[in-house]
């Protein structure tokens, strides 16, 4: 069997890992053992989905400088087909802050870098795709995107954005504990076939459109867990790819928790190569 289409939307950003705590206000930080990758929503779920087995192709923009030549560079080595939007600004760049017990902390410079619908860079990327995550900030984009795919998941971050394109994604993944990605105000046209609300390593809980509710397992992480960057766009691409190769819902939630629960024993988002 061919591998899978997957088509995920969003951003790259320019990561900066370091280890340390994060200081209080008006202090200084000392942090060590910082690397660079190109992670963010987009990068991190693509390269999720490819190590999964998919045909990955990224829409995304990327800036001008260093740092886009060597995030297109590395994401592609990693099997990841770029398709991505040229901006006149560099990279946008990113700190992350991991402390002893995995948890991060994030620090965005400027604005992500997203690919849009009027760029043209997504005909030939959604051609024959079976499935597509959106992460991205278009409703345009997100609109071609739902036309050409049999399975659209969204990242609760991008309620709105299924508002104003005015389609209904098969699922919204979301946190259950961040009522900003709460998709149950969506009127009702527009509401999912599945949310699927994470709670982290405990699991998390499936809601039907009927409201119907049943809870889900964590995956057991194969490692300790150091970093848990990363580790909720690996969780949508997994659902993502699960859908794709034609799993039911349930079975495709257990293979987004496994891309989770390994991304959690990396540091970073990217994990080995």
């Amino acid at each position: 069997m061919s591998a899978p289409r997957v088509v995920i939307i969003g951003h790259v950003e320019w990561v900066t890992h370091a280890l340390g705590t994060p200081p209080a206000p008006g202090h200084i930080a000392d942090l060590s053992g910082a690397f660079a990758e190109p992670a963010g929503g987009g990068g991190v779920a693509a390269v999720a989905a490819a190590r999964l087995g998919a045909d990955v192709h990224l829409l995304t923009a990327l800036g001008n400088d260093e740092a886009a030549a060597a995030s297109a560079d590395e994401l592609t080595r990693r099997g990841v087909q770029v398709a991505a939007a040229r901006r006149d600004c560099p990279q946008t760049p990113v700190l992350t802050i991991t402390q002893a017990d995995g948890e991060r902390t994030i620090m965005v410079v400027g604005s992500r870098l997203q690919a849009r619908e009027a760029d043209g860079v997504h005909d030939d990327a959604l051609a024959n795709a079976m499935a597509a995550y959106y992460a991205g900030e278009d409703p345009h984009l997100l609109a071609r995107a739902r036309a050409a795919v049999a399975n659209l998941v969204v990242t609760g971050r991008r309620i709105d954005d299924l508002v104003a394109a005015g389609v209904r994604a098969d699922v919204v993944v979301a946190s259950a504990n961040d009522p900003d990605e709460d998709p149950s105000g969506l009127p009702p046209g527009l509401a999912p076939t599945w949310t699927v609300l994470t709670d982290g390593a405990r699991g998390g809980t499936l809601v039907d459109r009927a409201g119907n509710r049943h809870a889900y397992p964590a995956a057991a992480a194969p490692a300790p867990v150091i970093d848990t960057y990363g580790c909720g766009d690996s969780f949508a691409a997994g659902i993502t790819v699960g859908l794709a190769r034609g799993l039911d819902i349930d079975d495709a939630i257990a293979v987004g928790a496994a891309a989770g629960a390994a991304c959690a024993t990396w540091r970073g988002g990217l994990g080995p190569a």
